[in-house]
């Protein structure tokens, strides 16, 4: 259609006014140049819908050829722009023939490129229906700019991924919308390890750049359906729908800690950190938004403490612990004053001699309600504590006097945590400890992280050359974590490296490769004329790989676990300390949940029994007499975690038991089902829809126990009053 037929109805109302005195070219002439300078376009259709006029320009602006698109139906060159995903479309809209405006669309073939508005007016011919004829005008600009308004106040700028706002608007409405169809929902609340001193050390852009490349890492190691968020500064939130398996969960948990840990390159240098996760799962450890993530929460604190690097899913008693922890943490400075805290010793070795060359000392707590805190659980405690400062000052006291009373070929080891290293008064108070034990400074080795070399270099390096002045030993801790540079072995007055206990614990597992990067260390340290160390040996194996590797001194459960300040003064009474490696020896595993009294349910009875030990596989059960093989039980261990398991050996009040489903790692050295009772089914039974309790299930509404029928088995005596 004509430019005039246009005219004549758009400009219709305007033309019968008495202010438009123009003739109808000079009316066209202004029309024409309207188009032109790209302020308003005009089209037109027929009363099919098939474009029969558009003005050159918006075919120019979308990039698509003018005579391709006339004749063609309307509603199949634009597409709707809108972002509510609304089902209005154009063809209805056109078949409605009714007056429109204001529908944003975008071409169908460009649907990345510019975005228009368009009104339309339906034309009649009397009373029959004509078509349509309309403007439009070029909201690209516009469009895409509250787009990115709208992604940025639903995603994180940095990452791309979820932000805060939208994990918690996702959360609220997935576990509402589950809770109506009785569906599972997976929870992991991720912190960052060592991030914040990447961030602080190395500047807060390549803080930036890391956690982009911790998104990165994120999205590649989990393959099923979820959604990952950033709620701020170095804490991730990832949801999975539909899972409630714990051992896919702890698998996905391991993947993404493993993934985490590897190095990252940013501009600024290479680094390494690490992950802790927190797992709950809706309905078992929460029904609403606030009690899951507060579970994970917990979790997630449990994993933190734990030792970091490693998984915990949320259970029960949790709560306690953490609020206990918390409450150790605000003690911490009174423990110092009380003179709660006391040193113990790990003897380091000479590999070819077996004498015993230096201590190294550990500190612990010696609690009031909780008794002793191990020195591996009390250094969880100190790390980001206010006190760790006064509490590596005590250490270095406490070593230096009570080691003034060894014999003068021994020395003693303490490390210097990097908060302390980098006070201003640090190195007075070294000098001040030695001072006043009469020690002699070459007696004491500082164990000091690679982490202090991304503080102030020159801070640094005056500090490490005031220690050198003093006449102090310098180990180079936890070489190999993942820090490692040349420049400042060359430039620090090291006398040791003590190789990271990580790295050899990978040079157990996997031989070559990490023996060939020890072999490396070594090599690097004697041509400094440097000693070398290695801890945390178990195995006469390792340790005979470490010594071929030509490593100087070793330290571990293969000579000996810490030991206390007595012990040390009774042991060094003779001439000489000497203690052979020995593979008998093997690491104090930290049990934090021991089942002793559970419950076992056969037919419609339950019986308290003792729990004498637990595998994956099976449990050997004590408490019940005669019961014969092939009997069948389920296994209450708490918390709803039910095992079917069947007795596959009996002695007297004695029973082995082998479950039908293996049981999985918690993430915190122990074990636990892969799967729970379902908070639904107990509502079906009619209790009401909440978390799982952390006690006993063999009472569960509906479940029919005890209603009548005489129990099968009897308990013997002495189980029975064991157990009560």
């Amino acid at each position: 259609m004509p430019l005039k037929g246009l005219l004549s109805s758009i400009g219709s109302a305007a033309s019968r006014t008495a202010a438009s005195k123009l003739s109808d070219g000079e009316k066209l002439a202004m029309l024409d140049d309207l188009e032109r300078s790209g302020l308003g376009w005009f089209w037109s259709c027929d009363p099919k819908g098939n474009l029969t006029y558009l003005s050159g320009t918006i075919a120019d602006r979308l990039e698509v050829p003018l005579d391709q698109i006339i004749g063609q139906p309307l509603s199949s060159v634009f597409v709707s722009a809108e972002r509510d995903g609304r089902t209005k479309s154009l063809a209805l809209m056109l078949g409605a023939h009714k007056a429109f405006s204001g529908f944003a669309v975008r071409a169908q073939k460009r649907p990345e490129g510019a975005v228009l508005r368009l009104s339309g007016q339906p034309c009649f011919d009397g009373d029959t229906f004509a078509g349509f004829r309309g403007t439009g005008w070029d909201i690209t600009e516009e469009y895409y700019r509250e787009e990115e308004t709208a992604r940025l106040a639903k995603y994180d700028s940095l990452t791309g991924l979820a932000n805060r706002h939208r994990m918690k608007h996702l959360i609220e409405t997935t576990l509402t919308a589950f809770r109506a169809a009785k569906r599972n929902c997976a929870l992991m609340m991720l912190d960052l390890d060592k991030f914040k001193h990447v961030n602080d050390t190395l500047g807060h852009a390549a803080g930036d750049e890391l956690l982009k490349q911790v998104s990165d890492r994120l999205k590649r190691s989990i393959e099923v359906e979820c959604e990952i968020g950033r709620l701020g500064g170095d804490e991730f939130q990832v949801m999975i729908p539909d899972l409630d398996d714990r051992g896919t969960l702890g698998e996905i948990a391991m993947k993404i800690i493993t993934m985490l840990k590897q190095p990252y390159t940013l501009e600024e240098g290479r680094c390494v950190i690490g992950c802790s996760v927190g797992i709950a799962v809706a309905p078992h450890d929460g029904v609403t938004m606030d009690e899951v993530v507060r579970s994970a929460d917990l979790a997630l604190y449990a994993a933190k403490n734990g030792g970091r690097g490693q998984y915990r899913f949320f259970s029960g008693e949790l709560e306690n612990e953490a609020l206990f922890r918390r409450r150790l943490e605000e003690n911490l400075g009174e423990a110092v004053r009380e003179k709660q805290l006391f040193l113990k010793y790990e003897p380091i070795v000479d590999a070819s001699s077996e004498e015993v060359r230096a201590l190294e000392a550990h500190i612990c707590w010696m609690h009031e309600q909780r008794g002793e805190i191990d020195e591996e659980e009390f250094a969880s405690i100190l790390e980001g504590s206010s006190q760790v400062g006064e509490v590596g000052n005590w250490a270095i006291r406490q070593a230096c006097a009570q080691a003034s009373q060894w014999p003068d070929t021994i020395r003693v080891a303490v490390n210097v945590p990097v908060p302390l290293f980098g006070a201003d008064d640090f190195v007075d108070s070294v000098a001040e400890a030695l001072s006043d034990a009469d020690l002699p400074a070459h007696r004491l080795e500082l164990e000091v992280s690679e982490a202090v070399f991304f503080g102030d270099t020159d801070v640094v390096d005056r500090t490490l050359a005031q220690l050198f002045k003093l006449g102090v030993r310098l180990t180079l801790d936890e070489f190999g974590s993942g820090y490692s540079s040349l420049a400042y072995l060359r430039r620090a007055p090291f006398d040791a490296i003590k190789i990271d206990e990580k790295l050899v614990a990978e040079a157990e597992k996997h031989d070559s490769s990490d023996l060939g990067l020890i072999k490396a260390i070594v090599a690097l340290a004697g041509a400094l004329e440097m000693d070398t160390i290695a801890n945390g040996i178990e195995s006469t194996s390792l340790f005979e790989r470490l010594k071929k590797c030509g490593v100087k001194r070793m330290e571990g459960p293969i000579y000996s676990d810490p030991v206390t300040s007595e012990v040390v003064a009774g042991e060094l009474t003779g001439e000489k300390w000497k203690i052979a490696p020995s593979g008998d020896r093997i690491k104090r595993s930290r049990r934090r949940t021991v089942y002793r009294r559970i419950n076992v349910i056969h037919d419609d009875h339950s019986y308290e029994v003792v729990l004498r030990n637990l595998s994956k596989t099976g449990a050997l059960i004590q408490g019940l007499d005669e019961v014969p093989k092939g009997t069948q039980f389920v296994v209450d261990l708490g918390g709803g975690q039910l095992a079917v398991a069947t007795v596959i050996r009996t002695n007297g009040d004695t029973q082995g038991l082998e479950f039908e489903q293996s049981l999985i790692d918690d993430g915190a050295g122990g074990l636990c089902t892969r799967n729970r009772v379902s908070p639904y089914a107990l509502s079906a039974a009619g209790a009401p829809l909440a978390a799982l309790s952390p006690g006993s299930y063999q009472a569960m509404p509906g479940g029919g126990l005890g209603q009548g029928s005489v129990p099968q088995f009897s308990y013997a005596p002495q189980a029975r009053f064991e157990a009560a």
